[in-house]
């Protein structure tokens, strides 16, 4: 059985692999403070050996390649790989390699890499604590491990919900967008040492977000109905715009490996 085959997983590379193209133009994706702060931590460990962990359209692989000894670009999807490794060639990154996998069962030896940086994936993730618990195994005593994604506002419950219906509506692979208290909490049980997260906002246009997914227009105007009913404190938050355009909350995880524990 391949990583792939497995339900939700195969969902997953699916949902995107026929979309890889469309990940690839994405401006929302190609670009941002957060790959800034990416490319500057992978610059200060100079020939660092990088995972680029559901590298989607490999932004995060091109922000580091510069500065890495090596960057594997791994995804469940043989397309996204596929755009990964034809874009790595056009840039003249011959450090970057591809391989297929899942983030619950990484194909990689213990302690492989210097940095694990993962990006706007971990929502689909099947199961968090297995994937973050893989991410310490891969990861080297004295590495890091950065990780990036839309967050749950934490203000309120209809809040959480609102954003949770919206992300399955568009792309029903979406498993959850957790709270930073989730994530923190989810880092230290996998044997990680958060330091405070970085928090952000992204401002999601409408029209090309529904696109790249291919979103079925029946499901678009469920969004937009769920968008126009909700009170004014949740529409007030999201910046909800009369197109449909909105803004999420994302934040940055910085997570070194927590020393052994020791028994005598």
């Amino acid at each position: 059985m391949t990583s792939a085959s497995r339900p939700h997983e195969a969902h997953v590379a699916a949902q995107f692999g026929s979309n890889a193209q469309a990940y690839f133009d994405s401006a929302d994706h190609a670009a941002g403070g957060d790959l800034l702060a990416i490319a500057r931590l992978v610059a200060g460990r100079p020939d660092c050996c990088v995972l680029d962990l559901g590298c989607g359209g490999g932004h995060v692989t091109y922000a580091a390649a510069p500065y890495a000894g090596d960057v594997v670009a791994c995804d469940l999807s043989i397309e996204m790989l596929a755009v990964v490794a034809d874009e790595a060639a056009r840039r003249g990154f011959g450090n970057v390699a591809t391989r297929q996998g899942s983030a619950e069962n990484l194909p990689f030896s213990d302690a492989a890499f210097d940095m694990v940086l993962s990006r706007f994936s971990a929502h689909h993730w099947g199961d968090l604590g297995q994937a973050l618990r893989e991410m310490r195994r891969v990861v080297k005593p004295d590495g890091l491990a950065v990780v990036v994604d839309v967050v749950s506002p934490g203000r309120t419950a209809l809040h959480d919900t609102f954003l949770q219906a919206v992300e399955l509506l568009r792309d029903p692979s979406h498993v959850r967008d957790y709270s930073p208290t989730e994530w923190s909490d989810a880092l230290r049980a996998a044997g990680f040492e958060p330091a405070e997260p970085v928090a952000a906002r992204l401002r999601l246009a409408f029209a090309p977000w529904i696109a790249r997914i291919g979103t079925p227009p029946s499901l678009v105007a469920a969004i937009r109905e769920l968008q126009a009913r909700m009170p004014p404190a949740v529409a007030e938050h999201f910046a909800i715009e009369a197109d449909g355009s909105w803004t999420l909350d994302t934040a940055l995880f910085e997570a070194r490996p927590a020393p052994e524990t020791r028994t005598a």
